[in-house]
């Protein structure tokens, strides 16, 4: 059961992006799950260009600097499946109540991705093994939604929980709107929302928003939501970790962050529903405001933004934070140690 830390100390650069400074490179977004053939833990990851790679970390205990080793992009069967121009942001679908381990359904590991192009959409791959190589359905499982939805732009960074007992998947994904939503404050923000998939079937059914921009003023999470990794809880049934912001989107900028207005803040939420797809709440402040990020951490290169929040439970029953931060287009992966409460 994850307690959500009171304290965290800054444990530095993980894995850095690519260092061509001609082109945008991100090292991001991660999922960490332990594979048994290596004995160690497998992350992968938004790795830009060309947009996902994998890494590995051989020490049961120790996640920090120095000890992560990069594979490469994810191998894939089948490319010419791959809806758009590629697939950016891996999540390997997990189980849910044993947090960092791959669900395994029926010998196999499942993928989701968010493919890239004008409209970033979610599809699905399959493979035996966690090093792949991944298969890919060839239809999207999470498309746009229709003319003036919380997700007729896009739907993306998702993440996924296999229930075996219902044979049903579980997808958390963010919804970019086109057109004004009906809400007072944030009404061109993104949604996190939630969709099930059962077992067989070939599309997820959507059902809804989950957590929109919190109306009211000031929150954290008022402007846009962001990716949602859950956890079963000890102060609630299931606690997320997540990143927000509480800037609105002003579809008029043509900014580079038009829809994703700085800062991104990684934050909590929670549900006591045993199926989590209703009432879930925000916590009422984030994990840090950039405003208070050190000057160690900001020469570090931390800065702008904390974006993708994915937490890693230790062997010793200490929450390590992953996050990556800076500026659009260049951030990078970092660590966080939460002390136990």
């Amino acid at each position: 059961m994850f307690s959500i830390p009171k304290h965290w100390t800054r444990h530095g650069l993980i894995l850095p992006r690519q260092t061509n400074e001609t082109v945008s490179s991100v090292s991001g977004d991660p999922c960490v799950v332990w594979d048994e053939d290596i004995q160690g833990w497998r992350m992968v990851f938004f790795y830009s260009p060309p947009g996902h790679a994998q890494a590995v970390c051989l020490n049961r205990e120790d996640l920090g600097p120095g000890h992560w080793k990069l594979e490469g992009p994810l191998p894939v069967v089948n490319p010419q499946a791959i809806h758009g121009s590629g697939f950016h942001k891996p999540f390997i679908v997990m189980d849910p109540y044993a947090p960092n381990m791959a669900a395994k359904i029926h010998g196999r590991y499942c993928l989701l991705v968010v493919t890239e192009g004008d409209h970033k959409l979610v599809q699905r791959a399959w493979s035996n093994k966690l090093a792949g190589p991944w298969e890919f359905e060839p239809d999207l499982i999470i498309p746009p939604g229709e003319k003036g939805a919380f997700d007729e732009k896009h739907t993306d960074a998702v993440t996924g929980y296999y229930f075996p007992k219902r044979e049903e998947f579980l997808y958390f994904y963010m919804g970019y709107p086109k057109a004004a939503q009906p809400r007072k404050i944030s009404p061109y923000g993104s949604a996190q929302a939630v969709a099930t998939q059962k077992l067989g079937e070939k599309l997820a059914a959507k059902q809804g928003i989950v957590l929109e921009p919190c109306q009211q003023v000031r929150h954290w999470a008022s402007g846009w939501v962001g990716g949602l990794q859950i956890l079963p809880g000890s102060e609630h049934r299931w606690i997320a970790v997540l990143n927000a912001s509480p800037t609105a989107p002003d579809p008029t900028k043509n900014e580079v962050w038009t829809e994703e207005p700085p800062p991104s803040l990684g934050g909590f939420a929670y549900c006591e529903e045993e199926w989590p797809v209703r009432n879930w709440h925000f916590y009422p402040e984030p994990i840090e405001w950039i405003q208070d990020i050190p000057p160690e951490a900001l020469a570090a290169g931390e800065g702008c933004n904390l974006w993708r929040q994915f937490i890693h439970l230790l062997p010793d029953g200490r929450a390590a934070l992953f996050y990556n931060s800076g500026y659009y287009g260049r951030e990078q992966l970092y660590l966080k140690i939460g002390k136990k409460s």
